[in-house]
């Protein structure tokens, strides 16, 4: 390979986006969020970015907290996932790198607020989930879903996080 072509590969260094998400499932109800989005009003998992400093499942609590007010201990791993996405508005094109977790999940805590641009939480049926596809704000809401009604757990464990993570942040 050329030495320009190596350079224009590093300038263009791909560095898909890592999010974590909470798959919440109580007596047979997947609690999901309502926000609003560039693309509108839509429906999510409580999920985001993960933050300098945390592990996966570190983070994904902590979106569960910010996003429904509820306290999410993550006990396993459903799967890593892949998606890409292009924005209407910008046609900013986006990979996003998925840690879905699920694991339980307590009450509302009514002294926290929900997070800047979350309407509200609902509890939807597996049913009025796979026939709202046109509100998902990710194809990953329906995968995660399907794949826990499926079974699929793995441990924690499975993703190592290095001390190092943490204590170059502060932790």
């Amino acid at each position: 390979m050329s030495g320009n072509f190596d350079k224009a590969r590093m300038n263009n260094l791909w560095k898909p986006s890592v999010t974590v998400a909470a798959i919440i499932e109580k007596d047979g109800l997947f609690l999901l969020i309502e926000e609003q989005t560039s693309e509108g009003l839509k429906l999510n998992n409580a999920a985001g970015h993960l933050d300098p400093g945390e592990s996966p499942a570190d983070g994904c609590a902590r979106e569960a907290l910010e996003e429904t007010t509820r306290v999410f201990r993550p006990t396993a791993l459903i799967g890593i996932y892949l998606s890409r996405f292009q924005r209407v508005r910008t046609g900013e094109d986006v990979t996003y790198v998925r840690f879905a977790f699920c694991g339980e999940i307590g009450e509302a805590n009514p002294a926290l607020s929900l997070d800047e641009g979350i309407v509200r939480t609902l509890w939807m049926t597996p049913d009025e989930i796979r026939a709202s596809t046109e509100r998902h704000r990710s194809p990953l809401l329906l995968r995660c879903m399907e794949d826990y009604l499926a079974g699929k757990r793995f441990p924690l464990e499975l993703v190592y996080t290095d001390h190092s993570v943490i204590t170059a942040h502060g932790g």
